[in-house]
């Protein structure tokens, strides 16, 4: 079959191939009739990482399904398509929960230590900063609180940390899951941006019961996920809302834009915690030990940020940006420890 798939909702998918192959995306061109016709935008292309959403939405509404030059993908960025496509056997995989090396890290994984490590050193680096004038939680909090939490759960020693618990070696110590620092570090930075970016937040979160802070980094992660694009291959012809996907397909799953998908969250731009249709992206059907220690250090992160330092806001005059377009998430947090 030809490797355009069926699109029955975009009127302008006859006309792909017939667009100028350097157009810039998102523009407007005309075919040789003097049709005007749109091109699809890339969260590729120059500004988008600004605000990816305007790309994402117009994506969404208007190519479900499309190819992306500069991704060199197909795209699906709807929230039923991205969050099937995630489990989905017909699409090659990278990790996914469940599968042997998941399963063996979580064996070998004593979860009330780890929360115990994980308290232990949230409380550590929120002491530390406590004193001061202003602080950035993402340099002096973020950035320490996965590889801390790792190597104390290693036995490694404080000094250490960062040589060693990071990358490859994180890995090696720690499995090939807990060992990766990165996401978890930008996961806290926007979960504790979009907390604190909300005087209610701040006052609903500060002696909330886990259950609701669980709810908040959820919601977190559905608006503003750290990881916003994955990549699969299809293993055989898969047919999606928009269309069917050729068999050895390259395909770009925007998480960014299935997670504010109108079409199964209301108001999704909104940070709300307790919004009545909750919801995350699984990428698989079993248990992975990063995803449980993030929700760990993002827990007592809140705790002992809040305990440390009762006053704590943001600097003035500060709003947080986020930043970044296959990863994303806030570069700085700027905050006044006493208020």
């Amino acid at each position: 079959m030809s490797d355009e798939p069926n699109h029955p909702r975009t009127p302008w998918r006859d006309h792909w191939a017939a667009l100028p192959a350097m157009a810039p995306a998102g523009a407007v061109t005309r075919t040789p009739d003097r049709t005007v016709r749109r091109i699809a935008p890339s969260p590729l292309e120059p500004g988008a990482t600004r605000d990816p959403y305007r790309t994402y939405r117009v994506l969404r509404e208007e190519f479900p399904l499309t190819r992306d030059p500069l991704l060199g993908a197909w795209v699906l960025s709807r929230y039923a398509d991205v969050a099937s496509a995630l489990t989905d056997a017909r699409f090659t995989h990278g990790h996914r929960p469940g599968d042997p090396p998941c399963a063996q890290t979580h064996t070998d994984v004593d979860e009330a230590e780890l929360r115990a490590v994980a308290e232990r050193t949230a409380f550590v680096l929120a002491h530390r900063i406590a004193d001061r004038p202003q602080a950035d939680l993402v340099a002096d909090f973020c950035h320490w609180l996965p590889a801390g939490t790792v190597a104390a759960a290693v036995g490694v020693p404080y000094r250490d940390m960062m040589r060693l618990v990071r990358g490859r070696a994180a890995s090696a110590l720690a499995g090939q899951c807990t060992g990766q620092i990165a996401v978890r570090e930008k996961a806290l930075a926007g979960f504790l941006a979009a907390v604190l970016t909300d005087p209610d937040q701040v006052a609903a979160l500060r002696d909330a019961p886990a259950g609701l802070v669980a709810r908040a980094w959820t919601e977190s992660l559905r608006r503003d996920p750290p990881v916003q694009i994955v990549m699969r291959r299809t293993r055989g012809e898969v047919r999606t809302s928009a269309g069917v996907l050729p068999a050895g397909a390259q395909v770009a799953l925007l998480i960014g834009a299935a997670g504010r998908d109108p079409d199964r969250f209301r108001e999704p731009d909104r940070f709300d915690p307790l919004r009545a249709d909750p919801g995350q992206l699984t990428y698989g059907t079993g248990l992975c030990p990063a995803v449980e220690l993030a929700a760990l250090e993002a827990e007592y992160a809140l705790r002992a940020l809040f305990q440390a330092m009762p006053r704590l806001r943001l600097a003035d005059g500060f709003r947080p940006e986020w930043t970044g377009v296959i990863t994303r998430a806030p570069r700085s947090l700027l905050v006044r420890p006493a208020g």
